[in-house]
């Protein structure tokens, strides 16, 4: 059974690498597109260093070994550029700096890009699918699994607070939070000094649900929880005291405590879900 579930769940996974390789690819296109209106080389070898650079650096603090992250590099880096029809003899680093033809200079040469960056920025990121799409394919993922990947997340964001006793207000309650747009739900409670998700179909006291992009912002704190709510694009039901205590008590807690890496990663994914939001929705993201 343990190796039957493990299998499971590696099948699963495997599926979401594909979905993501697949959008990978159609955001390429993109690219493409975007470099020959604007007259730039087919490769950029710049951007591929810093490609491989950025997943180097994710490799060790996710402690995966380099040559795995390495290949990977080098399988996403070839498809693109099969995907393209350049090879590895085509456009130096060096030709990135040239003046598209026409131009006078380099800053001559900069303004299509400029322009086609904002004619184009909408378009990839209504290529990008909205989280609700996504709910499907959470759901084929065990129960288990999301429970404790959240309890890990919640626990390392958390791990200041929990350490002062900021959150023994959740002693004995239990406290929902439900992101809707993607079907999931968590029931946590505070036990033992560690916050731990509760088994599925546990029942909450409160509950405080919202979108994926609209709990993002409010965790990177692009957006306050009292316009969140007064929009009603956050509510809470349930017993009212208990989540406004614990509403108050999260809005007071210090921001640098939270583990650098991990406020670079939540800024950065709430400012692209709310770009991509606006882009579907035809609004300009702030």
């Amino acid at each position: 059974m343990p190796l039957h579930g493990a299998r499971a769940v590696i099948d699963q996974i495997d599926d979401a690498l594909v979905l993501l390789l697949a959008l990978r690819r159609r955001l390429v296109r993109v690219a493409a597109a975007c470099k020959r209106e604007t007259g730039l080389p087919a490769r950029d070898c710049e951007r591929e260093a810093r490609v491989r650079r950025r997943a180097r650096s994710l490799a060790r603090w996710v402690e995966l070994p380099a040559p795995t992250a390495r290949q990977l590099c080098d399988l996403l880096i070839d498809d693109a550029c099969a995907l393209q029809g350049v090879g590895d003899d085509e456009a130096p680093a060096e030709d990135f700096h040239q003046p598209v033809a026409g131009g006078s200079g380099p800053m001559d040469a900069s303004m299509p890009i400029v322009d086609s960056f904002a004619r184009h920025r909408a378009s990839w990121l209504r290529a990008l699918p909205p989280p609700r799409r996504l709910a499907p394919l959470l759901r084929l993922l065990p129960p288990s699994l999301s429970s404790t990947l959240f309890a890990a997340a919640m626990t390392h964001t958390l791990a200041q607070p929990l350490a002062s006793g900021a959150l023994e207000f959740l002693r004995d309650r239990r406290l929902g939070i439900a992101v809707t747009d993607l079907g999931l739900s968590w029931v946590v409670e505070l036990r033992d000094q560690r916050l731990r998700v509760c088994a599925p179909g546990a029942s909450a006291e409160a509950t405080v649900s919202g979108s994926a992009t609209d709990l993002l912002l409010l965790a990177s704190r692009r957006e306050d929880a009292d316009t969140l709510f007064f929009q009603r694009r956050l509510q809470l039901t349930g017993d009212t005291e208990l989540g406004l205590t614990a509403r108050n008590v999260l809005d007071r807690l210090p921001w640098e405590t939270v583990p650098l890496a991990l406020r670079i990663a939540i800024h950065r994914a709430a400012r692209l879900a709310q770009a991509a939001r606006a882009a579907h929705r035809g609004e300009e993201a702030s």
